[in-house]
């Protein structure tokens, strides 16, 4: 089982930036697609971004694209988030996950603890 550990987040104004970072345990990350969710208060948990195993290919929600660029280093087992102008309404703690089938997003295999992403206005 994959480990997964989420960093990076933080209180930042809007239109600022923020990196997140997903550290894994493991063998296997690189065998997997790896994606981004986050979940706001009072909210259910939605998609963000997701990227294949190679890198090659990067999916995003509407909401967050052209502003957000999600990356991996496969050599150091580690995913990023970028965030650039930041919203009020990207608040949400931000998850990492393994595992991800890129025609549903849906998750097969392990989550991170989140990490908290506040944006005042």
């Amino acid at each position: 089982q994959v480990q997964l550990v989420e960093s990076g987040g933080g209180l930042v104004q809007a239109g600022g930036s923020l990196r997140l970072s997903c550290a894994a345990s493991g063998r296997t990350f690189s065998n997997y697609a790896m994606g981004w969710f986050r979940q706001a208060p009072g909210k259910e948990r939605e998609f963000v971004a997701a990227i294949t195993w190679n890198g090659g290919s990067t999916y995003y929600a509407d909401s967050v694209k052209g502003r957000f660029t999600i990356s991996r280093d496969n050599a150091k087992n580690t995913m990023y988030l970028q965030m650039n102008s930041l919203k009020p309404e990207d608040t949400a703690v931000y998850y990492c996950a393994q595992d991800l089938e890129l025609r549903t997003m849906m998750v097969f295999g392990s989550w991170g603890q989140g990490t908290q992403v506040t944006v005042s206005s």
